[in-house]
């Protein structure tokens, strides 16, 4: 069965589709000896290589479709190389052999909450695709007055740059005096939209975080910058929401696996502290949290002083006593000393 050659090198992990089909174009990937040109298929005889290198490509069989729930802290972009240097969402996930996460949709840098990545670049595309409408529920405080009139239009629809938009669930969350709380779902992707909806009514977003995206939520126990792997059933809901065939591995651990279960745990730790460590270093507090300190180091207590001989007293008493014939005295031990303090105590 042949596939197509973007497809088959994103599955082995060398790059995403897009990035795949820039290089093809470029004429540095090859197939079995000639030249590769964007459209071709290839079937897993053949021998791919880029610049010159051979790729192991796994088969569909052997790639386990895996499912990663990110919690996203704000001042992270959705890239995996940034030219200006800032921290980015795939620094911190578990590294794996032999293929990539690839995000599903993005966020943006002033966005936080859930953000899913997946070893499987088809289930990505399916889930990004507005075809499918897959739900995606946000949690924003807003700065300013906002009426039911205005709710209601943002139900309707606004027309913004790039066509008309609409909340499809509007609910109110709470907040004090101008600063108010709404739950809002839509079910679609595009660029900043739920900002560009409120501000749309001249409303500002000050804060924006994505708490549910289908049917899985972002878990209130998982720490900003930690991660936790889906189970079979939540990575089978969403590959039938696509129509996808279910999935029947998993490297989720079992409960009886408590290594596993302490491995990952520990991995999420690190990933958190390094970065609230960052976040400190670059002067910047995490909204709500305070700010975590490196740990600092304890001094040792120093070691006891070992008080010395004189050298030359030491061989001065050592030869006297060689001069003399006297032989060296042998110190009472504890047990010596406790008969001598016993007898004189008791007379004998």
């Amino acid at each position: 069965m042949s596939e197509k050659l973007q497809k088959v090198l994103a599955r082995a992990g060398v790059g995403s589709r897009r990035e795949m089909e820039t290089v093809i174009s470029e004429g540095r990937v090859s197939v079995n000896g000639k030249v590769a040109t964007l459209g071709d298929r290839v079937e897993a005889k053949d021998v791919i290589r880029v610049d010159g290198h051979q790729i192991s490509v796994p088969t569909l069989n052997d790639v386990i479709c895996r499912v990663l729930a990110y919690h996203k802290p704000e001042g992270e972009v959705c890239t995996r190389h940034d030219p200006e240097g800032r921290p980015t969402v795939f620094d911190r996930l578990p590294r794996i052999k032999d293929s990539r996460w690839v995000a599903v949709g993005r966020l943006d840098v002033n966005t936080s909450g859930l953000l899913l990545f997946t070893t499987d670049g088809e289930l990505a595309n399916r889930l990004m695709h507005p075809s499918h409408e897959v739900e995606r529920e946000y949690a924003v405080r807003v700065f300013g007055e906002v009426t039911e009139g205005m709710l209601q239009k943002l139900r309707r629809g606004v027309q913004l740059e790039d066509g008309p938009a609409k909340f499809d669930k509007i609910t109110a969350g709470g907040g004090e005096g101008l600063n108010q709380w709404f739950n809002v779902t839509l079910c679609e992707g595009r660029n900043r939209e739920v900002r560009r909806l409120w501000e749309s009514l001249e409303v500002q977003v000050s804060r924006l975080m994505r708490i549910r995206y289908g049917d899985i939520k972002l878990d209130k126990t998982l720490p900003r910058g930690g991660w936790a792997e889906l189970e079979l059933p939540q990575v089978n809901y969403l590959r039938k929401m696509v129509g996808l065939l279910p999935e029947d591995r998993s490297k989720v651990f079992g409960v009886e696996d408590r290594r596993s279960e302490f491995k990952q745990a520990a991995q999420i730790r690190r990933a958190v502290r390094r970065h609230r460590e960052r976040t400190v270093l670059q002067g910047e507090e995490v909204a709500g949290e305070a700010p975590a300190m490196p740990r600092p180091k304890v001094p040792r207590a120093a070691p006891p002083v070992k008080r010395e001989r004189d050298d030359e007293v030491s061989w001065e008493n050592a030869r006297k006593r060689l001069r003399d014939g006297e032989p060296r005295k042998a110190r009472p031990n504890a047990n010596n000393r406790q008969r001598i303090t016993r007898a004189g105590k008791t007379g004998r």
